[in-house]
């Protein structure tokens, strides 16, 4: 019998022990529970160095956002605490999974019907959006769909979910259009800026002059038609600009500048 290995991921300690104790009543089910987002990553790496990855996350929608203490008695199925090592909001750790794990799948679990969120959490790498009072059955119907690589969305949020990605995707066409408009030299200093780096930093880095920076900037916020750094780092995320690596080159994803 093939197993799935499934993290639980919510920082509301009953509902995280009672949904990883049902699924592993399960005979082809094995379940581990994690009460934070830092906990999550320890496990899964923990897991990947033994040989064992996880396949399946189920992330809490507001992960982070109560201050639940998990304390009190040894639950049947272990949640492993982290919040010493600080928050990590849900759609932050589906998109981190996604990045360092992508063969993981997630669902995100919610208690309320959202499109915005659910568009943020496709967005971010999940693969399914399942309200928290669903069925056992339909929840262990959505974790054996993704991984056939199926999306699973309540149909009450289908339209909803597309109106937002169509609306992001143009968003993101037309900050695109204007990042293209840069130069060479000024995408550089814009990858500088979504690094956080100042214009003495900047020019360090680029061998330029602080003055030559500071004209570079100007041209920056001038062409993309915004008035401040902050305006202008926005701007470049949703284009899909990255900051540079400031350890090494700059970063670069799918052959084209990031």
């Amino acid at each position: 019998m093939v197993r799935i290995r499934v993290l639980v991921v919510d920082d509301h300690r009953i509902f995280a022990e009672s949904l990883a104790a049902a699924l592993a009543a399960e005979p082809d089910v094995d379940v581990s529970a994690a009460g934070s987002g830092p906990a999550a990553l320890r496990c899964l790496d923990r897991a990947a160095a033994e040989g064992r990855r996880y396949d399946v996350l189920l992330v809490d929608a507001d992960l982070g956002s109560t201050a639940s203490a998990l304390q009190g008695v040894r639950p049947a199925v272990p949640v492993h605490d982290g919040q010493a090592d600080g928050l990590v909001d849900g759609i932050t750790l589906v998109s981190g999974v996604r990045t360092g794990q992508p063969a993981v799948r997630t669902v995100v679990l919610a208690e309320k019907d959202d499109p915005r969120r659910a568009a943020l959490a496709l967005q971010a790498g999940a693969s399914g959006w399942v309200a928290k009072d669903c069925s056992l059955s339909r929840l262990l119907t959505v974790i054996r769909g993704v991984l056939r690589d199926e999306t699973h969305l309540p149909p009450a949020l289908l339209t909803g979910v597309l109106r937002e990605l169509t609306a992001a995707r143009k968003h993101r066409t037309e900050s695109e259009r204007l990042v293209e408009s840069l130069t060479p030299r000024e995408r550089e200093v814009l990858r500088c800026m979504v690094a956080g780096l100042g214009r003495k930093a900047v020019a360090e880095r680029l061998f330029l002059s602080p003055h030559t920076v500071r004209t570079h900037m100007q041209n920056v916020l001038g062409k993309l038609g915004v008035h401040s750094t902050l305006a202008a780092v926005a701007l470049a995320r949703r284009a899909g600009v990255g900051p540079v690596d400031l350890a090494g080159d700059v970063v670069e994803r799918g052959g084209q500048l990031a």
